[in-house]
């Protein structure tokens, strides 16, 4: 499975759109989240892999790739039989996470109302 490029055709040559769309897909901000947790420690494939047990296998691997292609995170592959291959944020995904984080405690702090509102959608929608 292969990334796409998201490319606004009003706007070809700016990057806000499709940097956006890389790092808000389904994957990549639990992934980032993460390794975040792991207090800046590598995190082997298959630990991260147990701590998001939703993402498929070649999911993981694509989204961890696009998060290196980025500049996000950094794979390190040890000469080892099997092979040790680990992962760890980079300066740049460090920089990112408190905004992240700040997003995330956005939503904790206001589900509640917007679970409040959807159900109040529905029942409108039901009538």
């Amino acid at each position: 499975m292969e990334r796409m490029i998201v490319e606004d055709a009003l706007f070809p040559d700016c990057p806000i759109r499709n940097i956006l769309a890389r790092i808000s897909d389904k994957w990549s901000l639990l992934v980032l989240y993460t390794l975040d947790k792991a207090g800046g420690e590598p995190v082997r494939f298959k630990q991260l892999q147990r701590s998001i047990p939703d993402i498929s296998q070649k999911m993981l691997t694509v989204t961890l790739r696009t998060l290196e292609d980025d500049g996000y995170v950094t794979r390190t592959v040890y000469p080892e039989v099997p092979p040790r291959v680990e992962y760890a944020l980079t300066d740049r995904a460090r920089s990112l996470l408190p905004h992240v984080n700040a997003l995330i405690a956005w939503a904790a702090d206001n589900k509640e109302c917007i679970m409040r509102d959807r159900r109040k959608a529905a029942a409108k929608r039901s009538h």
